[in-house]
């Protein structure tokens, strides 16, 4: 059996209840459509698109989950097998195992001291010394935090080289560009389907190759043209979807009730200096998870704090990338960031419904061990 659910867990997801899912069960049942791109995939792909500033349906791909996203938007554009895949190391696993997938070698490189991020010029300055051709360009949005998209386009012009935004958990602020853009529907995420992802992208002529490597290769035939994976997403999921999609407003208020109740604990606990949100959260963007910066000689300290009094935690990341055993062996530069991050960064807890009161006492707690003398 599992560890027992600590009375304020780090994530309680909230997906549409049944009521909300019948009219769209309904359509599914009437159309007897449930895979292969039926007509709930495509009215989802039509409102993503919507969602992402773009009127066309075809510049959205949705697939079974946001790391087959990347690998199939990195087959998709035929970065050669064996390259090098830039790719920060503050980052989750599935970001380096898309690229593995796809053929490519992860080339591991540290990231920004303010977002946390890999910036556009920095990743330009390590492509000249890259230890090998360098095929794709894997950067991250952490966390929810908007990337740079408009230098990632200026990086692409520069260099000729692919790039692919890993914005797992960037459905609030994911606009249609030049740069492909995925997403994750997980149901930890701020608009969830319980698995899913998609692939946003101007393009519509790469989104349509991004739909043949979903689909095993095929395009308008039943030959498998191209390698290639099976990562369609069914109608049950696009059902989800839809439903989320039509309480999104109410679902958006009540993550950015959640993140400007974090602002208000902080600020009010005079410890802003030690308890470090991320830049912008809950007044430019919003996400699913609350990450803060904490002294890193406490950070031990705070977690069994809080695991004291029934609250979860997580070092969502862990270590970073490069201390996971299955991309031990792959290239990398120093990484001081990542690894100061991976010693200071924690998740607080984060749902839709966490009340406000639990959250001054999740602070609190924080606070009060900040508070302390060194040991």
């Amino acid at each position: 059996m599992g560890a027992p659910q600590p009375a304020i867990p780090v994530a309680k997801p909230k997906l549409p209840d049944a009521d909300a899912l019948l009219p769209y069960l309904r359509r599914m049942d009437h159309a007897r459509w449930y895979s292969n791109g039926g007509p709930l995939v495509r009215a989802l792909e039509a409102r993503l698109a919507e969602h992402a500033g773009t009127a066309s349906a075809a510049h959205v791909a949705v697939t079974a989950n946001a790391t087959a996203a990347l690998t199939a938007t990195l087959m998709a554009l035929e970065a050669p097998l064996g390259s090098l895949c830039m790719i920060p190391a503050w980052t989750f696993v599935a970001t380096a195992h898309a690229a593995v997938q796809a053929g490519l070698v992860p080339w591991l490189v540290d990231v920004g001291p303010h977002d946390g991020a890999l910036a556009p010029h920095d990743a330009l300055r390590l492509a000249a010394h890259a230890p090998g051709p360098l095929g794709a360009v894997l950067a991250v949005a952490p966390f929810g935090v908007p990337a740079d998209v408009r230098g990632w386009e200026r990086f692409r012009a520069q260099t000729g080289v692919a790039v692919v935004l890993d914005a797992a958990a960037g459905f609030d602020t994911v606009r249609a560009s030049a740069i492909p853009t995925a997403v994750s529907l997980h149901a930890t995420k701020t608009l969830g389907v319980g698995e899913g992802g998609f692939v946003v992208w101007n393009d519509a002529d790469g989104v349509r190759e991004i739909r043949r490597r979903t689909n095993f290769g095929f395009a308008g035939s039943r030959e498998a043209a191209v390698p290639a994976l099976n990562a369609k997403l069914s109608e049950y999921a696009a059902a989800v979807g839809l439903a989320a999609l039509d309480r999104w407003p109410a679902t958006r208020a009540e993550w950015q009730r959640v993140a400007e109740s974090y602002a208000h604990a902080v600020a009010g606990s005079g410890r802003e200096a030690e308890i470090a949100l991320q830049p912008g959260y809950g007044e430019r963007w919003i996400s699913s998870t609350t990450i803060v910066r904490l002294p890193a000689e406490r950070l031990t300290a705070i977690e069994h704090a809080l695991d004291a009094e029934g609250i979860g935690s997580r070092r969502w990341w862990g270590g970073g990338l490069a201390r996971h055993p299955a991309f031990a062996g792959y290239p990398r530069t120093a990484l001081p960031v990542t690894d100061a991050l991976a010693a200071s960064a924690l998740g607080l807890p984060c749902w839709p419904d966490l009340p406000e009161q639990a959250i001054r006492r999740i602070v609190d707690v924080v606070a009060s061990v900040c508070l302390r003398a060194p040991a």
